[in-house]
């Protein structure tokens, strides 16, 4: 029997949700307290969860990603669609947030991101350098910035450094911190892959470690051959998985990526079930979302609307 024919533990607790930092019982300042309380109680769900529309892909994947649906390269197809299915945010990089965010000033709220990189070169030393900074997000009324740490690259030493000075202009501004924890890097390929357990995992706890209020993870993969002990002898399904790396986060809340385009209307909701049993605060879709024709975009937000407001409110 190989790896992947291995069968995993039943799982008593499926279903069950997973408790999850509440903003209540949360060490903050009241500038911090302010911003998270209207991103998740003034806008989306409004109910403590957070459904997040990111549209930086342009700029990380450049405009290939736009190809299966020519129409959302126009930037008013993902706002008119954060508007209309009523989203807790929208992420932009600066370019966006200063040449479309007028039209929408207190409409959506923003979440400004502070830094990222083409795909051009390989991420065997990944580093996603920084082109606007914490007074940029006061200035365009962002209730919250979004900073990417490329976990075990080569060049982490650059982005900790790079992030320390983000967490103390966001301290003294009171603004939270949305961290991108992306594993990265030849080492963390050597050790399984950037998707696995171990690397979400370490992911998680890094986040709350340097003083992320929000991280953004990726639904973690079984562990291979390659990866480190103990997690290579772990045999855990989905659900535990994913419950595993919440509970590794601590008081940072937890957003799972929506992944790439699921063309299953029906898969793609019982996912975020899933994701919200185990802990997450919510989710955040880019191309699973403004990739589908706007009808169907607008239509499966709204369903994922509805199960969060119904199955998970606070």
């Amino acid at each position: 029997m190989n790896r992947q024919e291995q069968p995993v533990r039943p799982n008593p607790d499926h279903g069950v949700r997973t408790p999850r930092p509440r903003l209540e019982n949360l060490s903050l300042s009241l500038g911090k307290r302010v911003r998270l309380h209207r991103l998740l109680y003034a806008s989306g769900p409004k109910n403590g969860n957070l459904l997040v529309l990111p549209l930086d892909q342009g700029l990380e994947h450049g405009p290939a990603d736009f190809f299966p649906n020519p129409a959302a390269l126009n930037t008013d197809y993902p706002f008119r669609l954060a508007v209309e299915g009523n989203y807790s945010a929208i992420a932009l990089g600066i370019g966006l947030a200063e040449k479309y965010m007028e039209q929408y000033a207190g409409t959506i709220p923003l979440i400004l991101k502070l830094n990222g990189k083409t795909n051009i070169a390989d991420d065997a030393e990944a580093v996603s350098p920084m082109f606007a900074n914490v007074e940029d997000a006061v200035r365009l009324g962002a209730d919250a910035v979004g900073y990417t740490l490329y976990i075990g690259s080569p060049r982490q030493d650059h982005e900790i450094l790079q992030f320390q000075r983000v967490r103390q202009d966001c301290a003294r501004f009171g603004m939270p911190i949305v961290m991108w924890a992306y594993p990265r890097g030849r080492a963390i390929d050597a050790k399984g892959g950037k998707g696995t357990l171990y690397a979400q995992d370490y992911a998680a706890r890094v986040a709350e470690e340097l003083g992320a209020d929000i991280v953004k993870l990726h639904e973690p993969e079984a562990d291979n051959e390659r990866s480190p002990e103990p997690y290579r002898s772990l045999r855990e399904d989905t659900a535990e998985r994913l419950r595993r790396v919440v509970r590794s986060a601590g008081k940072t809340m937890v957003l799972f990526s929506g992944g790439e385009k699921n063309d299953d209307d029906d898969a793609v909701v019982n996912k975020v079930k899933l994701y919200m049993e185990s802990g997450a605060t919510g989710v955040m879709f880019g191309r699973n979302m403004w990739l589908r024709p706007y009808d169907r975009a607008l239509g499966l937000t709204q369903r994922v609307q509805t199960m969060m407001k119904s199955r998970f409110g606070e």
